[in-house]
């Protein structure tokens, strides 16, 4: 009988208590509440769950011209503290959704008085930590946080002393100075999301975050504030997590999963080419564990309002309050120098030390404040209002309730803190539901904007700007997730329309005279069955002595979407497509993006190709890079091209017809088309072991897909792998994007917009080093053997797959994010350039024009240097310079680069003519550019993976309890975090909330022992509304009863026994339930008995429950 136990998620999961057991004496924290995420906006969105939202009218969303005002939400309620005006570009928020509440419960928080850790009031919606139903729960327990001063707004209080919580915020003036002497430094405010009261500091040019601890050094900060930083002195530093001399397993990987990277979501996608253009990207920020890449298609997923930005397209800058922030002469920059190289030299001298700091100002406030998603808690302000009433009829001159009102919101998102509603703040219809006692506003899921948060305050004002409907349905949530996000979901407007041609539309015959005609070569598409932005594909050509000549064809979008018309500054706003399972939000319209663009088989579509003349060793001999005219002969699904991979085909006997493969177009047979996918997957391998001979990694695991009911709930999930018919794309996809970042690199060096990639955090990658050796394992994490060591490793554990996609998710915390750039900002720091996971020095977006902006620009430049080169070659020709017609004297675009040809007059001319032509930005327009492409990818990115814990809870509401087993990934005396593996979650049990559940840290062997307590009640620390008894999160059952329990539980349930160990004779005994469609939800487990030992990475079945609700 396996060791383990089946929990309920509702204890799994609580935000960290602070520093272990070293401070006895401190008050207990309280943690803020995470339901359901949802999202900010710079975006408008409709949402269909929506309620009127002031003066009884219904909620209306105007829509304006893209980068001339913000839109408006007409009749949201009064903010008399609102300042209207335009949204900026660079405003955008993008944030991850945090993870679902299950079974919640309500705990009333205590304010502490401490010095530097305060504690905050009541959570009225839930508790803190990240769980997974997105349902508020009502408050239980009786009233008391609303009678506390400190939590109350300053100007409500009447006959208390003032006293401040808060350092007052330095003026302009200070910051200006102290950055300018390095007294001060400016960076990104990030909160950890297990506990808020812990956030950190990025300084540019310090290889460690700055800790800053506690709510008053945090200093009135939200998460994604810009803030100017001052860090302590070393005395003040802390211990860094994991680094007390020899550090045992169990206390690495607790410290591990308290770290602001640690993520709630496991699963990374393999969505064909959506795996390219993540570029193995790893974003701190955001709760995803895999570091991947992400070209491959999102759009496998899709199975079927926006704030205007205020964007100067005239000289491409996104006005921010950063702006006022100026750097001073040489000599202030080397005393900044100076001030960060003591930094880094203390670091580098005590490196068991976590720098700490505070915050002295808000340099500019994040667009998250506008757009914090929650839940009213309406209980509870039922019970205040009740007892004023009281108070009132005693003293005629107290003022009228409403004047004295506040009602509490409690985010979702667990980084931020609670806040208070004035009556004013709420919407007509709120007031009015409010007044008539109703208690169901407190499940309406809303979204409110930071008002005022002064020195004398524990919690900001908010003012309620929008209503999305009850939490514990999907579409409120999605919309919510798309608010927070900035994600529009409008309709394109009239004017980017007019943009478009008129359909039907064919090529124009015009093009015929410029474009090269490839309508006679066997091109095909390779994509997810259910794609149709149809933007890439393949051909090749067997040529003599072992050459192949691979093509790869581009939609030709930049044709279409012109430089500065409508539909280029919408589709620079939104700057990406959005991938929602069962939705897609498109960049561009449907009738470019699935239409007139996208390269439908059968039909002549624009198209830029690249060519490369490959051997066997898979080395490029010679390429040609140039816009065609294409005619796809058939549109090939990942399976398709597997099949033929395998040999499943035979191709004297292939009927389309019966095996329900796709019609062929034109001339090309499947005896084409079979040999090209054979041969384009024998070079593909090649291409791909050259590149991990080179040093690329890749960090990726199982991808979850969701099964759709036909109401569009899901009703089980299934683990997948990649095929090599993914990777054959990827390769190909991959070589493109170097190859037009070589040449748009080199032809425009200020001014080409590019993909980097930085090494990964030292001090965590050998941490992450010191875990594998702990448990036998041996990694090399020099350079470029990263990869080559986790192969090692993965043949090791091929018994153990569960265990290895945990090593991959370790292994991609360590690893930076990837973004875009301009080239001329990194002029003279080349070596930053390059992309570490992919072990290349030059890499960009190219091959999905269709749904990512950055990949238009680069087709304009690129477009360019061709227009450049052919201007170049003609006036050179013209000289008699050169032999007329010679394919090898490509200066710009071919494989070798004619840097003099580049550098002289007539080639500065052509280069400049040609930028002019197809309007390259400047270096700071495409500076600002790559800077908000940067920020929507990541906002979409976290829209996706909060749709998709969405389906997670959804899932597990519908099935009511689901069985799986789980791998322990953290222990320690407080809580263990386990990984479930089948849902692809990471999520935490906290013994101290499990009443009756006993118990025994060994530290020596950093092992845990679980047993059963029924006859009193140990110690607990908090408050008595967060505990569960043990039946409540644990099917618990005795030998002798265990069959009237199994018999009770219903006609799925697995058989099993349990054995009666010590007196208490307790089993904790696994149903295993049918799904509603007959699907078996996990395989047989065995039940856990008390007493139980719990080591780490050890497998234990868990029960997961979506949660009470209503």
């Amino acid at each position: 009988m396996r060791g383990g136990m089946v929990v309920d998620q509702s204890v799994v999961e609580r935000a960290e208590d602070g520093d272990k057991e070293k401070k006895k004496k401190r008050r207990p924290r309280r943690k803020p509440n995470a339901s359901l995420s949802a999202c900010s906006s710079n975006s408008e969105i409709r949402a269909e769950g929506s309620e009127c939202l002031g003066n009884g009218s219904g909620s209306n969303h105007v829509t304006s011209s893209i980068g001339y005002s913000s839109s408006k939400h007409n009749g949201v309620g009064s903010d008399p503290s609102s300042e209207h005006g335009v949204t900026k570009a660079s405003d955008v928020a993008f944030n991850s959704m945090p993870t679902m509440h299950i079974n919640e419960q309500v705990d009333l928080m205590e304010v502490g008085n401490t010095h530097s850790q305060h504690q905050f009031p009541s959570d009225l919606g839930g508790r803190t930590g990240s769980k997974s139903c997105p349902v508020p729960i009502a408050c239980q327990e009786p009233i008391g946080s609303f009678t506390n001063k400190d939590f109350l707004p300053s100007q409500q209080i009447e006959g208390y002393a003032q006293s401040k919580y808060f350092a007052p915020h330095w003026s302009m003036e200070a910051v200006n100075e102290a950055l300018e002497k390095g007294d001060a430094f400016k960076a990104l405010f990030r909160v950890n999301a297990h506990n808020r009261l812990e956030a950190y500091c990025k300084i540019d040019g310090v290889p460690t975050d700055i800790l800053i601890s506690g709510i008053a050094a945090q200093n009135r900060a939200v998460e994604g504030d810009t803030v100017a930083v001052k860090v302590d002195p070393l005395s003040l530093w802390t211990r860094m997590k994991g680094s007390a001399g020899i550090v045992n397993n169990s206390a690495l990987m607790e410290d591990y999963n308290l770290l602001p990277e640690v993520t709630e979501m496991v699963g990374d996608r393999y969505k064909g080419k959506n795996i390219v253009d993540a570029d193995y990207e790893y974003d701190h920020c955001r709760d995803r564990m895999f570091l991947h890449e992400e070209e491959f298609h999102h759009r496998d997923c899709a199975l079927t309002g926006e704030r205007r930005a205020d964007f100067n397209y005239v000289n491409g800058h996104y006005p921010s309050a950063s702006d006022s922030i100026h750097f001073g002469c040489s000599s202030e920059h080397n005393e900044v120098t100076n001030s960060l190289g003591k930094i880094c030299a203390m670091i580098s001298s005590f490196p068991f030390k976590r720098p700490t700091g505070k915050v002295v100002a808000i340099i500019e406030r994040s667009p998250r404040r506008d757009a914090v998603v929650g839940f009213l808690g309406v209980k509870q302000w039922l019970s205040y209002s009740e007892i004023y009433r009281k108070a009132t009829k005693k003293n005629k001159n107290s003022l009228p309730l409403s004047d004295h009102e506040y009602i509490q919101l409690s985010p979702t998102d667990p980084k931020f803190p609670k806040m208070v509603v004035p009556m004013r703040g709420l919407p007509d219809c709120i007031k009015k539901r409010l007044k008539d006692g109703d208690l169901t506003v407190e499940m309406e899921l809303v979204a409110a904007r930071i008002g005022d948060w002064e020195e004398v305050s524990l919690v900001p004002q908010a003012f309620v700007n929008h209503i999305f409907g009850r939490g514990g349905e999907i579409e409120p949530n999605i919309a919510a997730i798309l608010f927070e996000n900035a994600i529009c979901s409008s309709e394109f407007s009239p004017e980017s329309l007019a943009c478009l041609p008129r359909f039907p539309w064919e090529v124009p015959q015009e093009e015929f005279k410029t474009r090269r005609d490839l309508r006679n070569l066997c091109i095909f598409t390779i994509d997810p069955s259910t794609a149709t932005d149809l933007d890439d594909a393949l051909s090749v050509e067997s040529l003599s002595d072992g050459i192949f000549r691979v093509g790869v064809h581009i939609a030709d979008a930049s044709y279409f979407v012109l430089p500065d018309s409508a539909l280029d500054l919408e589709a620079q706003i939104r700057s990406t497509s959005v991938y929602l399972l069962q939705r897609k939000l498109p960049m561009l319209p449907s009738l470019l993006s699935e239409n007139i663009g996208s390269l439908i088989p059968g039909v002549d579509r624009l198209a830029f190709s690249i060519f490369w003349d490959i051997n066997l060793a898979g080395d490029v001999v010679d390429r040609w890079i140039g816009r065609t005219i294409i005619r796809s002969c058939c549109k090939l699904s990942y399976e398709h091209a597997q099949d033929i991979i395998d040999g499943l085909i035979d191709v004297e006997g292939f009927n389309t017809l019966c095996s329900g493969y796709p019609q062929l177009h034109g001339h090309c047979g499947w005896p084409d088309v079979i040999r090209s996918v054979k041969s384009l997957h024998e070079i593909s391998v090649t291409l791909k072991d050259n590149r991990f001979n080179d040093g690329a990694l890749r960090l990726d695991s199982s991808k979850m897909v969701f099964l759709f009911d036909k109401d569009g709930i899901p009703y089980d999930s299934l683990l997948c792998e990649q095929k090599s018919s993914n990777s054959l794309v990827e390769e190909f996809m991959l070589l493109a994007n170097r190859t037009a970042a070589e040449v748009i690199s080199r032809a425009f060096p200020d001014s080409a917009l590019l993909r980097r990639h930085p090494e990964p955090n030292l001090r965590k990658l050998r941490e992450f080093e010191v875990f594998c050796s702990k448990h036998g394992l041996e990694l090399d994490t020099s350079s470029g053997q990263l990869h080559h060591s986790l192969e090692l490793i993965r043949e090791k554990l091929k018994n153990d797959s569960v265990l290895f996609e945990i090593l991959i998710s370790y292994a991609s915390r360590p690893m930076q994010l990837a973004t875009y750039f301009c080239s001329g900002d990194f002029k003279g720091s080349e070596n930053d350039w390059g992309h570490y996971a992919l072990a290349v020095p030059l890499y960009t977006h190219f091959t999905s024009p269709l749904r990512r902006y950055p990949d238009i620009v680069v087709h304009r430049t690129l477009a360019a240097a061709i227009d450049a080169e052919e201007m170049y070659l003609m006036r050179q020709r013209t000289l008699q310079k050169m032999n007329k017609g010679n394919e090898m004297t490509r200066c710009f675009t071919g494989i070798y680069f004619d840097k003099d040809a580049a550098e002289s007059m007539e080639g500065q001319e052509a280069l400049s003519a040609a930028a002019l032509k197809h309007r390259v930005p400047c270096t700071k327009i495409l500076a600002d550019v790559t800077a908000y492409c940067n920020q929507r990818k990541l906002a979409s990115r976290h829209a996706e993976d909060a749709c998709e814990r969405l389906y997670v809870w959804a899932l597990l509401k519908k099935k009511e309890i689901l069985l799986s087993e789980a791998r322990v990934l953290g222990l320690g005396p407080r809580f263990m975090s386990i990984y479930i593996h089948k849902l692809a979650i990471e999520r935490r049990i906290y013994y101290d909330e499990v009443e009756g559940l006993m118990v025994e840290w060994l530290d020596a062997t950093s092992t845990l022992v679980l047993n059963f307590c029924t006859h009193k009640r140990s110690h607990r620390r908090g408050s008595p509304g967060r505990y569960r008894t043990l039946e409540d999160v644990a099917l618990v059952v005795s030998p002798y009863n265990m069959q009237s329990e199994m018999g009770a539980i219903g006609d799925g349930v697995q058989k099993c026994s349990a054995t009666q160990i010590g007196d208490a004779g307790v089993a904790l005994q696994e149903p295993k339930p049918m799904s509603k469609y007959g699907v078996p939800d996990i395989t047989e487990c065995d039940p856990a008995v008390f007493p139980l030992t719990v080591r780490l990475l050890s497998t234990i079945p868990v029960a997961l429950h979506a949660g009470w609700w209503g």
